[in-house]
C-alpha cells in the first residue's frame, strides 16, 4: 500500500511540474506500471470529432502494441470504456470475445486487462489500460489506486486542452489586430475603403499561399520602414 500511495504522490507532483504534456503523459504510465508490476500500461486519448482512441503514451517497447490503430468508441474493451464511462476488468484477453488485438496479445504474453476511463466533469476525454503477464484479480485497493491514477491523467489533459484553447484564442485576437492596422495602413496609402482594404489582404493571401497575419505582418513592417525613411 506504501508504494501504491508513493505512486500517487509522484504522480500529482507530476501535474504541477513544467515538464511538457507527452512527457507528464508518459511518466504517468511508467509509474503505473511499476507500482502494478504490469508488463504494458498505456494510455489512450479520445478524438472526439472522430470518436476514435488513439495511444498518447506507454511504457512498451513492443511495436506491434505502440503500433495498433485507432480503436472506435464502442469497439473492444477500450472502446466499451469510452461508450459507457466505467471500468472493465478482464481475467485473460486472449479468451475474452470483446477483445480485439488477440495476435498482439499472444505475441506479447497479455494476459489480464484493467482499463478505465480518463473523465473531466462527467465527460471521457481517455482511457487507461493496464495488463499483467498472469491472470490477476486485482484487489480493491490497486482498482482504487488506478481509479485515482485515471482521475490525476483526466485532470492534466483537461488543463492542458484548456491551455491550448487559451493560447488558440490569444493567437487569434493577436492576428486580428494585426489585421485591422494592416488595414488601416493600406485605407490611408491608396484611399480605399475598408472592406476594399481587407479583401486584397486576403486576395494577397490567397494566390500566395500565405496566412492573413503574415501579409499583415509584411505590410506592418513594410509601412514603419516607409515611415523611417
Amino acid at each position: 500500500m506504501g508504494e501504491e500511495l508513493d505512486a500517487i504522490s509522484q504522480i500529482s507532483e507530476l501535474i504541477i511540474s513544467d515538464l511538457y504534456f507527452e512527457d507528464v503523459l508518459r511518466l504517468m504510465v511508467n509509474i503505473t506500471a511499476q507500482v502494478m508490476k504490469s508488463n504494458i500500461c498505456s494510455l489512450m486519448l479520445l478524438d472526439d470529432k472522430k470518436k476514435v482512441l488513439e495511444i498518447k503514451a506507454t511504457q512498451s517497447v513492443s511495436e506491434a502494441y505502440n503500433k495498433k490503430p485507432p480503436i472506435k468508441v464502442g469497439d473492444g474493451i477500450a472502446g466499451l470504456v469510452a461508450l459507457e464511462g466505467k471500468p472493465i476488468l478482464v481475467w485473460d484477453v486472449k479468451s475474452d470475445p470483446r477483445y480485439m488485438n488477440k495476435d498482439i496479445a499472444e505475441k506479447e504474453g497479455l494476459c489480464s486487462l484493467v482499463s478505465l476511463p480518463l473523465m473531466v466533469k462527467g465527460k471521457i476525454v481517455g482511457v487507461l489500460n493496464l495488463y499483467t503477464s498472469e491472470p490477476r484479480e486485482f484487489s480493491e485497493a490497486e482498482i482504487k489506486t488506478l481509479t485515482t491514477i485515471a482521475n490525476q491523467a483526466a485532470a492534466v489533459i483537461e488543463n492542458y486542452r484548456l491551455l491550448m484553447e487559451s493560447e488558440f484564442i490569444k493567437e487569434e485576437l493577436n492576428s486580428r489586430k494585426k489585421i485591422e492596422r494592416a488595414k488601416g495602413y493600406l485605407m490611408n496609402e491608396f484611399g480605399i475603403n475598408e472592406e476594399e482594404a481587407y479583401r486584397r489582404i486576403q486576395r494577397y493571401s490567397m494566390n500566395k499561399q500565405k496566412s492573413m497575419k503574415d501579409v499583415a505582418e509584411a505590410i506592418i513592417l513594410a509601412w514603419e520602414m516607409k515611415k523611417k525613411l
